[in-house]
């Protein structure tokens, strides 16, 4: 017999090999309806699973949160056994689990298409209504192979030669069709639903490798139920309306060209938004005690090897070699011993090197260190994403060299600056995740256990909830990751917070204690706003462009009826641009509903409207982005009210 521990405490006995089905049916038959997969000691497994020893079980219902990856995870079975019945001879490679859905790769003589995706789709209806049982088999691997290699499913061959030899070889059925998968499943094709869509094709490298074959990927997204399916498909199309490069074309902020691969060309009203967000956050770093400074942008490899970044970023260096010349006493200049120089990835090991100019003492900390700087990171092409996933990108950058003691206050005080940023730029949803050690790693366990612990107790001391992200840290330290929720639902993960024990160990950074001895500072790695580049990017797709006023390049566009009003709008202007906001003159001979329509493209938050009437009056007609009406202003009355609303957030509090 075997003790199953339920989830209330209650402990049963039962035979040994006795299956999650045969439990869960004992309890309750309407249960057992819902009930599509379980865990086992806290890891997901089939129902069918049979018990050997004691543990702890808790039943997977199809609405929990939990099934929507078994959901995803059978639906690219579906995918794949549609495909092989729909284009037989058709090769199956491989179909994970992905965010918000899953994808599968095939391997045929012709790519699918778009076109392709209805049938298949209808297909896949058809196999969930079969209902077939995910049933589990063990082979040996020649058994596998064998059974592959006749199908001609030479991927699947290659794949079971790649997994490692004390893991089974498993194969999941569903009918006749079967796949070599780790598992687990639900019961049946039916539990899959027909929440599902295929979304978009596209070509993929087997494996990643770009010398091995092209295969042709398949995207879909699957739901628990239709009404979550619909909300899904609403966002996407919103999202699709918000992609900030679409929408960085229509307001002429910036652009890409094959030439600079991953680095941005930014227009006067892209470097506008930059300039504003750059004079913001060097107002919250001057307040918040903070010194700038400004590092090299090549380094010598050594320092990298010292700090281990060479070792885990290596191959995402730019490398550039710095030939040392040599001369013969009878001869031309040879070239001598070449030393390799990289454009910094990150900031860290510069700033820990102007920390040990001098002697440090314990009164001198925490030291805030800032730096706007420009790194550089060598992403593959296929990985390049807008201003979301950039080669060349600028960090709001800064390390805080720190006590032991002064972890929590530092912690606290960064928590605050966060939080008090975000809310001036809309974004008042955060969710907090300590990251801990990744696989990959520097330091010894005995270092992590510290830091660790160091960080949960300040965040704990600060009052934030958090939730852990096992792995995920930093090679040098625990993280806490910001995830943000914007106005579509989406989460964004945006700023850094990090501790950290080892660069300072491994760089030799000491400070003078009140001992007299020599200590290691803490040191933390933070960014508010991570990059530029896609902190820019979030905000444009969180505001679909319509920026807050303060942001906005162009706040205000003064545009006339008629010639006889441009005397009058060029001195609207001039004041304006007095006043210190970015006004634009449209005296152009277009009707003014033209010029509207194209300003609110640009999204231009104010369009001042003079006419004939306006410029006698000294009035304006005033339409601002998003309403249908317009007002009538007093000149002074309207520049008054917009260098009001114009004023950065912060500025309107140290004014009030």
């Amino acid at each position: 017999m075997i003790k199953v521990t339920f989830p209330d405490g209650a402990v049963r006995d039962y035979a040994r090999g006795t299956t999650g089905t045969t439990i869960v049916e004992g309890i309750s038959r309407s249960l057992a309806k819902k009930t599509v997969a379980m865990r086992w000691n806290g890891e997901l497994a089939d129902l069918s699973d049979e018990l050997e020893a004691d543990g702890r079980i808790e039943f997977v219902l199809r609405d929990d949160d939990a099934a929507l990856e078994l959901i995803r995870h059978d639906a690219a079975h579906v995918l794949a056994e549609a495909v092989q019945e729909l284009w037989p001879g058709t090769q199956v490679t491989i179909g994970p689990v992905i965010e918000n859905g899953f994808y599968y790769d095939f391997y045929r003589s012709e790519p699918f298409s778009e076109d392709d995706l209805r049938a298949i789709e209808k297909k896949m209806e058809e196999i969930v209504d079969r209902g077939a049982a995910f049933t589990r088999e063990v082979w040996s691997r020649d058994e596998a192979k064998k059974v592959f290699a006749s199908k001609g499913e030479n991927f699947k061959v290659e794949l079971v030669d790649a997994i490692p030899v004390d893991q089974q070889v498993k194969i999941y059925k569903q009918g006749q069709w079967f796949d070599l998968c780790r598992g687990p499943h639900m019961r049946s094709t039916r539990d899959v639903g027909k929440a599902f869509k295929l979304t978009k094709v596209a070509g993929a490298y087997w494996r990643g490798d770009s010398n091995r074959e092209v295969l042709s990927r398949i995207y879909g997204t699957a739901w628990a139920n239709k009404e979550q399916l619909d909300q899904y498909l609403t966002m996407i199309e919103e999202a699709e309306k918000r992609d900030h490069r679409k929408i960085g074309r229509e307001m002429d902020l910036f652009h890409f060209q094959e030439e600079a691969l991953g680095s941005v060309f930014w227009h006067p009203k892209g470097f506008r938004i930059w300039r504003e967000l750059e004079a913001y956050i060097r107002r919250q770093l001057d307040a918040d005690g903070y010194q700038e400074v400004k590092t090299p942008q090549l380094l010598d490899n050594k320092l990298w090897e010292k700090s281990g970044h060479w070792g885990k970023f290596r191959e995402n260096m730019f490398v550039v070699p710095d030939e040392i010349p040599s001369t013969e006493d009878d001869g031309p200049i040879v070239s001598g011993e070449a030393n390799l120089l990289a454009l910094k990835p990150m900031n860290c090991p510069a700033h820990v090197q102007i920390f040990k100019q001098g002697i440090k003492s314990y009164r001198d900390l925490p030291l805030r260190m800032a730096e706007f700087g420009c790194c550089h990171r060598n992403e593959a092409h296929g990985a390049l994403h807008g201003l979301l996933r950039v080669r060349q990108m600028t960090q709001d950058d800064a390390h805080i060299f720190c006590r032991d003691d002064q972890v929590t206050d530092e912690t606290r005080r960064f928590l605050d600056l966060f939080a008090r940023v975000y809310g001036d730029m809309g974004m008042t949803k955060i969710s907090y995740k300590l990251a801990t050690r990744p696989e990959q790693r520097a330091g010894d366990d005995a270092t992590w256990d510290r830091a660790e612990k160091a960080l949960a107790d300040a965040l704990t001391a600060a009052g934030v909830a958090f939730d852990i992200a096992a792995g995920d840290g930093a090679f040098y330290g625990p993280k806490l990751e910001f995830h943000l929720t914007d106005a579509i639902g989406r989460t964004w993960q945006a700023g850094t917070f990090q501790l950290d024990y080892v660069l300072p160990e491994r760089l030799d950074a000491t400070y003078v204690g009140e001992d007299g001895a020599r200590h290691r500072p803490v040191m933390l790695h933070r960014a508010v706003f991570g990059t530029f580049e896609r902190f820019m990017g979030l905000l444009i797709e969180h505001y679909a462009g319509r920026l807050p006023l303060w942001l906005a390049p162009v706040q205000v566009v003064v545009a006339t009826i008629v010639s006889d009003a441009d005397d009058y709008a060029r001195d609207v202007v001039a004041r304006l641009q007095a006043n210190g906001i970015r006004a634009e003159l449209d005296t152009r001979n277009e009707s003014i509903n033209y010029k509207v329509r194209e300003h609110s493209v640009g999204r231009v938050p104010f369009i001042f409207v003079a006419g004939r009437r306006e410029a006698e009056e000294k009035t304006l007609s005033i339409r601002q982005l998003g309403s249908q009406g317009q007002t009538i202003k007093a000149l002074d009355e309207a520049i008054a009210a917009l260098v009001a609303d114009a004023t950065p957030p912060d500025l309107q509090r140290k004014a009030g």
